[in-house]
């Protein structure tokens, strides 16, 4: 199992993950210190607790709004799809197929997120 250095809140950690799995600590790593930058340019040098931590609300409020219009973006798209006349299915309008392009964004930004 590989080692990954990673660097959050100017602070390096190292972390072992499974063979093939170190892009997506990188990436979630990277995710993390986006929150991180901005909590210690606004309070200054934190505990390593309580910085992780505050980051990781953030994400997790972040990752949670995002769910929500997911959620809701599902909701209109399945009105859409019950309303629409069977006689018209292979002409998908274009709102529906806007919607559908939204959900899925969301979707990857979730993935993205929870990765």
């Amino acid at each position: 199992m590989p080692d990954v250095e990673i660097s959050i809140g100017e602070r390096k950690f190292f972390v072992t993950c499974r063979a093939g799995e170190e892009h997506f600590l990188t990436t979630a790593a990277a995710m993390l210190d986006a929150e991180a930058q901005p909590i210690q340019a606004q309070l200054g040098r934190l505990p390593e607790a309580r910085m992780l931590l505050m980051a990781g609300l953030m994400l997790a409020d972040r990752t949670a709004s995002l769910e929500e219009e997911l959620a809701q973006a599902k909701a209109r798209l399945a009105e859409l799809e019950a309303g629409a006349a069977p006689a018209h299915q292979d002409a998908v309008p274009e709102e529906l197929e806007q919607l559908a392009a939204s959900a899925e964004a969301l979707a990857g930004r979730i993935e993205e997120l929870v990765a």
